[in-house]
């Protein structure tokens, strides 16, 4: 063929490739999926209640917010007609209340309603939420998006390890998968893979995988003790890609739970999702023993003890700064966040009476009342007002501030206003609403120094990363609240029974796969 014939062949091939490609975007050719989601902790052992404004739920295009992976540019963003409906996270925190989940369902109800049909959902639950007069309250919500959407409709769920997976959930779902890590420094990777995974699917014209397998497993540990920073919790998610990465297998997870709430779906689970049925069987089963088998090896993440060693250690250490965790009241487990326990213990102390005393930070304490009235008197007054235990005062009642105001910040998303108060050596930071603090410009953007700070106390359990990286030295005081980490103190009446750890010596439990129906099935 002549050299002139072979480079107009070559323009007229590349010409309908275009044309091809241009057909294959075609907006009304690509498939239509839907968004929605709910996500809070809810720790049942704490007095608060969750309401609507918590949420702070998104529509519309400001979902797309929320995922860096869905932005105007991004691959996934055109590879379908996304319809963002409603989104809401809260921070963790009490029983929602009925009233606030059946207004956020409502809202979510009648934007499917009013801009279907649909092919896909992606679905985007913490799975941990508790709701007042109502069990499983995700997998209540999913049968309900399912009564407008359909049967047919492929929903893929992204959850949090510390999630809960029911049966009902499980049904009602089609792909399902959670974080591998905890911390979760891969929470957007795991929504993205959710995604991933839907359009997939929707692409290659599979749908629905072919099976489902469930593992319940009698495990309840709180997230202190299955941290993946350390062993056994480490290894055994390390064992997760081997199982997914398996032909005919679209997806395996290993759900914790989440310890603080007590009804019957509170417990570890695994699922594997796919289509070679002996591999998604066998996957799930082997990842369930796994889990059972290093079940007396979780430990805590740092050393814990006695708020009193805590501190006998932190003012012995010269590193800076030394981290003392107050895990019982932490609002990033479901904590109310304003339990004064240990804030009094601190005030008490001889050595913090001083302005030259060790320097200590405490994060933090809400006190809308003590927050208006030092809005009232400014920076460099003196102040002398109540905070905390509004919400939770089992454990001790409102603590005295009386001190100077060294700084305040108005128009954070959680707080609203944040105020520091020097009491003796103690910088004490009081939020009109809960918030926890998890990076070091939390501290910054309010004046204060933790690094060069002896000693700095925050409500959390295991430290996010910033705050590890940040630590001197750490640990971690067994302090009282919603979330105190002793399971025993708790007083579970409804989950199931036995659980380990708190029936240590049950019997091998059954750890044979379950095959959960396809969401259309009639069994």
């Amino acid at each position: 063929m002549k050299p002139i014939y072979t480079y107009y062949l070559l323009v007229l091939v590349l010409f309908s490739s275009c044309k091809e490609t241009d057909k294959q975007k075609d907006p009304k050719e690509l498939p239509r999926i839907a968004i929605a989601g709910l996500g809070i902790e809810s720790s049942t052992f704490s007095p608060a209640l969750t309401h609507e404004e918590a949420f702070h739920a998104t529509q519309g295009d400001d979902v797309y917010k929320r995922y860096p992976f869905l932005q105007t540019d991004s691959i996934n963003r055109n590879r379908a007609q996304w319809i963002p409906t409603l989104v809401g996270k809260s921070l963790p925190g009490g029983t929602v209340t009925k009233e606030a989940y059946e207004s956020l369902v409502s809202q979510t109800l009648k934007l499917l309603r009013e801009n279907g049909p649909y092919d896909g959902l992606f679905f985007d639950i913490h799975g941990a939420m508790s709701v007042v007069g109502l069990d499983d309250p995700e997998g209540d919500l999913i049968k309900r998006i399912r009564e407008v959407i359909g049967t047919d409709v492929l929903i893929s769920t992204s959850m949090d390890l510390h999630g809960n997976v029911s049966e009902r959930l499980a049904k009602h779902t089609d792909l399902i998968t959670c974080y591998r890590m905890a911390p979760h420094e891969d929470a957007m990777q795991s929504k993205k893979r959710a995604v991933d995974n839907l359009l997939e699917r929707l692409e290659n014209g599979k749908g629905k995988p072919k099976y489902k397998a469930w593992v319940p497993v009698p495990i309840l540990l709180p997230g202190e003790k299955t941290s993946t920073r350390i062993e056994p919790g480490k290894s055994l998610y390390a064992k997760v890609p081997d199982v997914e990465k398996e032909e005919g297998v679209i997806d395996a997870a290993i759900w914790i739970g989440y310890a603080w709430a007590d009804e019957p779906r509170n417990h570890a689970v695994v699922m594997v999702t796919g289509d070679d049925k002996e591999k998604v069987e066998k996957g799930a089963e082997f990842l369930a023993q796994s889990f059972w088998d290093v079940r007396n090896q979780f430990e805590f993440v740092a050393p814990t003890t006695t708020l009193e060693e805590s501190l006998k250690l932190a003012l012995a250490s010269d590193k800076q700064p030394y981290m003392i965790s107050d895990m019982g009241d932490n609002p990033t487990a479901g904590g109310a966040g304003d339990v004064t326990w240990t804030l009094k213990q601190l005030l008490d102390r001889p050595e913090f009476k001083s302005d030259n005393g060790p320097s200590l930070i405490y994060a933090s304490i809400p006190g809308p009342e003590f927050v208006a009235k030092a809005l009232e008197i400014g920076v460099g007054g003196k102040i002398k007002a109540m905070a905390g235990a509004a919400v939770d005062d089992r454990f001790a009642g409102p603590v005295e501030l009386e001190g100077t105001i060294e700084a305040i910040k108005e128009g954070d998303r959680n707080a609203e206003v944040e105020v520091v108060v020097k009491v003796g050596s103690i910088h004490v930071i009081v939020t009109k609403k809960r918030k926890p603090y998890h990076y070091l410009s939390d501290f910054t953007n309010l004046g204060l120094n933790p690094k060069q700070t002896d000693i700095v106390v925050v409500k959390i359990g295991y430290l996010v990363p910033e705050l590890y990286d940040m630590r001197g030295d750490w640990v971690m005081a067994l302090t009282p609240g919603g979330v105190d980490q002793d399971l025993h103190r708790l007083g579970y009446k409804r989950i199931n029974r036995p659980m380990f750890p708190l029936d240590s010596t049950m019997a091998e439990p059954d750890l044979k796969a379950r095959l959960i129906p396809a969401s259309n099935s009639t069994e």
